[in-house]
């Protein structure tokens, strides 16, 4: 029997992950942009862009809080499935 869900369909999570991967890479170009007057010997940037290096981090925490999310759905889908079918076997 084929799975019902749809092949274009968001799974719980997906948007998590995906929010995560932006707000990671913001952080990325944030903490690329601040290093840089360090190597190139000119003024440094505010101390506010260092605080929006932090954002990878933040976006790394939100992606994986959206890989739990999708690991915890999919158990609890295998576990109904796993009920139903033993329920027919019976």
């Amino acid at each position: 029997m084929r799975d019902k869900t749809q092949a274009n369909s968001a799974a719980p999570g997906d948007g998590l992950v995906r929010a995560g991967a932006i707000v990671f890479f913001v952080g990325a170009v944030a903490t690329l942009v601040t290093v840089a007057p360090l190597f190139l010997g000119t003024t440094p940037f505010p101390t506010y862009m260092f605080g929006l290096s932090m954002l990878m981090g933040v976006g790394f925490a939100v992606a994986g809080a959206g890989v739990l999310r999708s690991a915890a759905a999919g158990r609890r889908r295998a576990r109904a499935s796993g009920a139903v079918s033993g329920q027919l076997s019976e």
